[in-house]
């Protein structure tokens, strides 16, 4: 259930803080009984940016898959990561 709070609250900008990375999800703010902001903490906004990427490399891939372009060998790009990355 999504966690929603007046704009009121955000005079208290340190428990509003404290909710953000308690909930570790958006905390949605509303004017007039209507949305208008979204507030969370950087974590959150980190791992949300950072799913949204998967999905679009994800995206991606399925396309090139559907094209019939050539696909890499998974062994080969781990082994090649390694050994740029210094690790044997």
């Amino acid at each position: 259930m999504p966690e929603i709070r007046p704009i009121k609250d955000l005079r208290n900008t340190t428990e509003i803080s404290e909710l953000c990375h308690q909930i570790k999800e958006p905390l949605f703010i509303t004017k007039n009984g209507y949305g208008d902001l979204v507030v969370m903490s950087i974590e959150t906004y980190e791992r949300s940016l950072g799913k949204l990427e998967l999905y679009q490399k994800l995206a991606e891939a399925e396309a090139q898959i559907k094209n019939g372009e050539e696909l890499l060998d998974g062994d080969e790009v781990f082994k090649d990561l390694k050994k740029k990355h210094g690790r044997k």
